[in-house]
């Protein structure tokens, strides 16, 4: 077996791929340090399955956390793998796409691109999970992810966001009525929590869809692959549709999102050094 570990600076995601090529149990682990997570991950990971040691072939690391290891994991193999690679091959595996960007939605968001075999890093912006959380700190008085979303779901962005219906009677060209305009520009003093926690998961949302569609621009690529750990929000399911209504591509959040790039990890111990 292979242990792919995506090693953030508190959080890390760690997976399995057997001889098989199949994905066992996925798990992520929470601590106040990179080495004291990754620990802790590998320990639990084996212990709940079942997982020898000496089963171990490999151990492949990557994400930010991984400069902060410099020895072999309990005595196994281990080396390093590119982030970004592990993007693309984790998102390949999981989709079997050949041609995609992959958006990496982080604390900020990473943009790969694949065209087969050739898988590079073609940019990012500032914005992801760090933004959503530091506006909720400051507008919310809470960094709880639980308590933003629960009051997003209650939330009306036409109460912060200005549409295009509301600054013309006509559709634009290319542009709906319901289209975003402006994000937060119609947003009041007295906005409710419910809005605010809603137009500041849009703002984070849509700011990523609309780079990764402007980074496609002149590559042919129509099909975008969502993964980290914002595509756990349910706002996903509503704000990338109505994307891929107005500009005809496809958003896709595989099925193990949040661990692609600790599958790609696992992956890229089998390519030619």
């Amino acid at each position: 077996m292979v242990i792919g570990i995506d090693v953030g600076i508190s959080t890390t995601k760690i997976v399995g791929i057997n001889n098989d090529g199949r994905v066992i149990s996925p798990i992520r682990i929470k601590a106040t340090d990179p080495v004291t997570s990754l620990y802790g991950a590998f320990g639990k990971y084996l212990y709940n399955n079942k997982i020898r040691l000496e089963d171990v072939e490999q151990v492949m690391l990557t994400g930010v956390g991984a400069a902060y290891i410099d020895a072999p994991i309990y005595g196994r193999p281990t080396d390093k793998a590119d982030e970004f690679l592990s993007d693309g091959l984790g998102a390949r595996y999981e989709t079997e796409l050949q041609d995609m960007i992959v958006v990496s939605m982080g604390t900020g968001t990473s943009l790969v691109q694949c065209k087969g075999d050739d898988i590079r890093h073609i940019g990012g912006i500032g914005i992801g999970g760090g933004t959503l959380m530091g506006l909720a700190r400051i507008m919310l008085k809470t960094e709880d992810i639980k308590t933003i979303t629960e009051l997003a779901m209650q939330g009306n962005n036409a109460n912060i966001d200005v549409k295009i219906g509301d600054i013309s009677p006509y559709p634009l060209p290319g542009l709906p009525k319901e289209a975003t305009a402006s994000l937060f520009g119609n947003a009041k003093s007295n906005a409710s929590r419910e809005d605010i926690a809603l137009g500041i998961i849009n703002t984070v949302l849509q700011s990523i869809g609309s780079s990764t569609i402007l980074s496609s621009l002149g590559s042919g690529i129509r099909e975008y692959v969502l993964i980290g750990n914002l595509t756990l929000l349910p706002q996903c399911h509503t704000v990338f549709p109505a994307m891929e209504k107005i500009f005809g591509v496809k958003f896709i959040i595989p099925h193990y999102s949040e661990f692609c790039t600790a599958i790609g990890a696992a992956l890229c111990h089998k390519l030619p050094r």
